[in-house]
């Protein structure tokens, strides 16, 4: 059993803002590719925290603006932490974020840069890809889109 938080920016923590940050270098970074995680997008986001019954933070993604990314809002940085990879999180963070998002953005759908390996996660979802890949920080990405549905 998580439990959630969903919150703006300004509303972080200090040790919110340290853990997600320290979830996000852990795997964006660590396992991935060096690149600069904080991309002054933060500041115009939701984030929503998974903590387990010890308070660890298990689970993170943050939702943009519409109008700073794209014209929608944006799911992104979604990470789970390794030792609960296998479990499904990954499924239960997305739908926790697709029901935040209709909360606030009815009616909207949601347009995410996804990395191009994790299709199959995301169609699960809903999204469907828009034109071919790209490069991001050296990692095949590919534009998603989400018609609006009920979450």
């Amino acid at each position: 059993m998580l439990s959630w938080r969903w919150c703006r920016f300004g509303e972080l923590g200090v040790d919110d803002l340290y853990d997600a940050l320290a979830l996000r270098c852990r795997v964006f970074i660590v396992e991935q590719v060096p690149y600069l995680d904080p991309d002054g997008v933060d500041r115009d986001a939701w984030h929503l925290l998974g903590r387990d019954r010890a308070g660890a933070l298990v689970a993170y993604l943050r939702v943009v603006d519409p109008g700073v990314k794209y014209d929608e809002p944006s799911i992104g940085r979604v990470v789970t932490a390794p030792e609960v990879r296998g479990t499904g999180l990954g499924h239960v963070l997305v739908r926790e974020g697709l029901a935040r998002c209709a909360a606030v953005w009815p009616g909207r759908a949601n347009r995410i840069g996804a990395q191009a390996r994790l299709q199959r996660f995301y169609r699960g979802h809903g999204w469907e890809p828009l034109g071919g890949e790209y490069d991001e920080d050296g990692i095949p990405h590919i534009e998603m889109l989400r018609p609006w549905q009920v979450a």
